[in-house]
């Protein structure tokens, strides 16, 4: 059993004992103490749709089965320490953020494990502008919450209990009314799709975006159950179920999002995937061509969202692993689009947190103005092949000393550049290959780029090797 403490979040298996999991009494801990450091830092909420004076938290869930026993201690929790919750219930995670936003909120938590399988729940908290806590922020709640320096509030002062069922509305409303979503461009194109929705909240707000904005649509996997159909990680192996209805012949292009629906992959209308590191890249393209700037997204994504912004005459700039560094990085260069090469969309102009329906909208106006299959699209760029391996940690593993020496071996490889503000990346002339201990996960990521996938593969496994001979 797992808890993982983190810039992403407070993450674990749900069961077992107190203090290896996410369970009530470790929730009702990590919950309090971001209540306490939202207070200890004045909140900054406009608390414009409230005639109140306390301040106020939104939390919204994705659909996995853990998330109303989570869901009922984190308000319950924020209640006791005199907070007015505003749950939106079922929500993708752009929709939480965007919430925070509108409503003028203090703060927001998110209920999800993202990607991660269904014995898995997390909470994500957000500040009042609707975006993650910096690391800083971070590390101050995880030291009040080892202290567990808590003041609960008296029976007067109990927070109230808010629901709130327009967050999609208004999110969906957010995404229409962005300067380069094209709805009648997209209207006109009459598109059909396939979405794989992965039984969470995806086949709620999906099919509301994609009314809006006149697709034909099928969905799969559409009921939110919370018992996922397939490993929710949207990858090439999980996905066999779409990329089949795909063969068919009968749609434009397939959707794929993740439980919590800020990662979105695409599948070509033959079948073939488009690569859930073009997501960004394709995105990227369209917002570029109509606005000048510059680009960010992680030291683990694509050479190809370089070749594009370079193209248009922007600067790329590579950011530590990890949404919130990239919106750091995004804010201190002036990009006008961002994001990671998971598939996460990050566009500014709507909010600084990656966003599917952001990306499908944006994606499906280029493809209205290019009039091309998406396989002809994804033609278009710059064809790179990553290999995404990993390493499963042991409690006894060394991760910073396997670091240490990895960097040491290739520092005076004069073909070499070692970048190490996030693990180690070894940057080649023709290839890449970055390891990075996981936010998220007990493992080493290994993430390699190179022309081919046996020639990604083959470096990514190297570097492997390499490590598994220090471990002996």
């Amino acid at each position: 059993m797992t808890l993982i403490k983190s810039i992403s979040g407070i993450r674990g298996t749900v069961g077992g004992r107190t203090g290896d999991t996410l369970n009530p009494l470790d929730i009702v801990k990590f919950t309090s103490a971001y209540a306490t450091f939202i207070r200890r830092n004045g909140g900054h909420g406009q608390q414009a749709a409230f005639n109140n004076h306390r301040p106020t938290i939104v939390v919204g869930r994705d659909a996995r089965i853990s998330g109303v026993m989570v869901d009922n201690v984190v308000c319950g929790t924020l209640m006791g320490m005199g907070y007015d919750v505003v749950n939106i219930g079922l929500a993708s995670t752009p929709t939480t953020e965007l919430t925070v936003s509108t409503l003028g909120a203090d703060g927001g938590i998110i209920i999800t494990a993202s990607h991660n399988p269904r014995q898995w729940n997390a909470l994500k908290l957000l500040n009042s502008e609707g975006e993650f806590l910096t690391a800083a922020d971070g590390a101050q709640v995880l030291d009040i919450a080892e202290k567990a320096d808590f003041e609960y509030a008296d029976v007067d002062a109990l927070g109230h209990y808010i629901n709130c069922d327009e967050a999609d509305d208004w999110h969906v409303e957010d995404v229409l009314g962005l300067e380069l979503v094209d709805v009648e461009a997209v209207k006109n194109a009459h598109f059909k799709v396939c979405v794989d929705a992965i039984n969470s909240v995806g086949g709620i707000i999906l099919p509301k975006l994609l009314d809006a904005l006149g697709v034909e649509y099928k969905v799969l996997n559409g009921e939110p159950t919370g018992d996922f159909a397939h490993n929710p990680e949207p990858l090439e192996k999980n996905l066999t179920g779409i990329m089949d209805e795909m063969k068919t012949g009968q749609y434009d292009l397939g959707i794929v999002v993740d439980p919590d629906v800020d990662r979105l992959a695409f599948i070509c209308e033959d079948g073939k995937m488009f690569g859930e590191e073009y997501t960004l890249v394709s995105v990227a393209d369209y917002v570029l061509s109509k606005t000048v700037g510059n680009t960010v997204s992680n030291l683990s994504s694509t050479r190809a969202l370089r070749d594009v912004t370079e193209k248009f005459g922007g600067t790329y700039t590579a950011a530590a692993v990890g949404e919130v560094n990239v919106t750091t990085k995004m804010k201190e260069v002036g990009a006008v689009i961002g994001g990671e090469g998971n598939g996460g969309v990050i566009y500014p102009e709507s909010h600084y947190g990656r966003d599917a329906l952001v990306g499908i909208a944006l994606f499906l106006s280029n493809l209205a103005h290019k009039g091309k299959k998406v396989s002809e699209l994804r033609a278009e760029y710059p064809d790179y092949q990553i290999a995404k391996n990993r390493i499963d940690l042991t409690p006894s593993t060394d991760v910073d000393a396997i670091l240490v020496k990895v960097k040491e071996m290739f520092a005076k490889d004069a073909t070499a550049q070692v970048n190490d503000i996030d693990g180690v990346k070894i940057d080649f002339p023709d290839q890449w290959v970055h390891l990075r201990k996981s936010n998220t996960e007990p493992i080493i990521r290994v993430y390699s780029e190179a022309a081919t996938m046996e020639a990604a593969d083959a470096l990514g496994k190297k570097l492997m090797q390499v490590v598994y001979d220090m471990q002996g």
